[in-house]
C-alpha cells in the first residue's frame, strides 16, 4: 500500500478486498483512474485460510490478498491504506471521501465494498476461537473439522438448518438449543432421524485448553466434549460511514442481519454510487464478492462511457 493519491479520481473504491480489487482491476484496465482505500481490517482475517475458490484453494487471505494488490497495480490503480470516516456530494456535483487522517479525494462515481461485522453471541470463550474452531458457514471451513464432535449452538431458528448442513460432514453433531428456540415438531423428527442429538437449557461458555477447542459448557454446569463449534453470527454491513449520501443498511429479508440493498449489478439508491461482495450480499463467499465486484466495476465504466457520450454529443452541437 501507499499513501500517494491524486486529487480526483474516475472511481474511488472503498474497501480493499476480493470485491474491491477485483472492481479496481475492471476499471484499471478500463483505463478508468481508480484508487482503493482500504483500513486494513478483513472480516476473515482470523482464518488459516480461504476456501472454495477454484485455483486459490487454502490461500491465506492474507497472500491472497497481495497477489490482488500487485495485479490491480499492474493497471495504475492507486492503493492507500487509510480509514474512511465520511462520503459527501451527489453524481452530478462529484464526491468527496474524507479520511480519518483528515486528506480528502474526489471521485466521479463511488464502488463501496466494506464488507461486513459478524456479531457474535456475548458467550466467553467465543471470539477467541471465531475462525479456528469457531466457525459459522460449513462451506468456508466445513471440510477442515470434518468427522469431529461438532456443536451447533442456536440463536434462532437457523441453527436447525445449520445442525443439518453440519451432519453432512459429521456422524457426531449436538444442536445446543440455548433457550434460543425450539424446533417444530417436524424439526424435531429430523434432527432424531438423522442422529443430531439436542441439548436443552442456556450455554454460559465456550472453553479451550492449549489453544483447543474443548466443548461447551452449559448455564446449570455440564460440560459436553466438542472439537469444533458452529454459530451464526449477526452479519453487519459496514456502513455507517455513507450516511450523508442518504444510503443506509437495512435489515436483510432473511432475518440475518443488515445490508445495503442493491440491484443484480450493485445499483444503489443513490446514483453514482455501486456496492460489491458482503456489504451487499451477507452470504458471499469470496469468490462471489470477487465475482460481484468485477461486474460491479464493469457497469460502473459502462455508466461513465454513457456519461462521455453524452457530454460529448452536446459539445459537438455546440460547434
Amino acid at each position: 500500500m501507499t499513501d500517494d493519491m491524486k486529487n480526483e479520481y474516475d472511481v474511488v473504491v472503498i474497501g480493499g478486498g476480493a470485491a474491491g480489487l477485483s472492481g479496481g482491476l475492471m476499471l484499471g484496465r478500463s483505463r478508468r483512474s481508480v484508487l482503493v482505500i482500504d483500513a486494513g481490517a478483513p472480516r476473515n482475517a482470523p482464518a488459516a485460510g480461504v476456501h472454495g475458490f477454484l485455483t486459490r484453494e487454502g490461500i491465506p487471505p492474507a497472500e491472497l490478498l497481495e497477489l490482488g494488490r500487485d495485479e490491480v497495480r499492474r493497471y495504475g490503480v492507486d492503493l492507500v491504506d487509510a480509514e474512511v470516516v465520511s462520503v459527501s456530494g451527489t453524481v452530478d456535483t462529484g464526491f468527496v471521501v474524507a479520511l480519518a487522517d483528515g486528506r480528502t479525494v474526489g471521485a466521479r462515481r463511488l464502488l463501496l465494498t466494506t464488507g461486513l461485522i459478524d456479531e457474535l453471541p456475548d458467550i466467553p470463550g467465543l471470539r477467541e476461537r471465531w475462525g479456528k474452531d469457531l466457525l459459522h458457514c460449513p462451506y468456508c471451513h466445513g471440510w477442515e473439522v470434518r468427522d469431529q464432535a461438532i456443536g451447533v449452538l442456536a440463536r434462532n431458528a437457523w441453527a436447525v438448518h445449520q445442525a443439518q448442513m453440519f451432519r453432512q460432514l459429521s456422524a457426531d453433531v449436538t444442536l445446543f438449543l440455548n433457550d434460543a428456540m425450539t424446533p417444530s415438531d417436524e424439526d424435531a423428527a429430523a434432527l432424531a432421524a438423522r442422529g443430531i442429538r439436542v441439548v436443552e437449557g442456556a450455554v454460559a461458555a465456550v472453553e479451550s485448553s492449549d489453544d483447543k477447542l474443548t466443548g461447551v459448557r452449559l448455564a446449570d454446569g455440564t460440560f459436553v466434549e466438542r472439537e469444533a463449534v458452529t454459530v451464526m453470527p449477526r452479519f453487519v454491513a459496514r456502513a455507517g460511514f455513507v450516511a450523508d449520501l442518504g444510503l443506509e443498511s437495512q435489515e436483510h429479508p432473511m432475518g440475518v442481519g443488515e445490508h445495503i440493498p442493491a440491484d443484480e449489478n450493485g445499483v444503489t439508491s443513490v446514483p453514482g454510487v455501486w456496492v460489491a461482495g458482503n456489504v451487499t450480499n451477507l452470504m458471499a463467499q469470496v469468490s462471489g464478492a470477487a465475482s460481484a465486484g468485477a461486474l460491479a466495476g464493469a457497469q460502473i465504466n459502462a455508466d461513465l462511457i454513457n456519461e462521455e457520450i453524452q457530454t460529448a454529443v452536446g459539445a459537438a452541437a455546440t460547434v
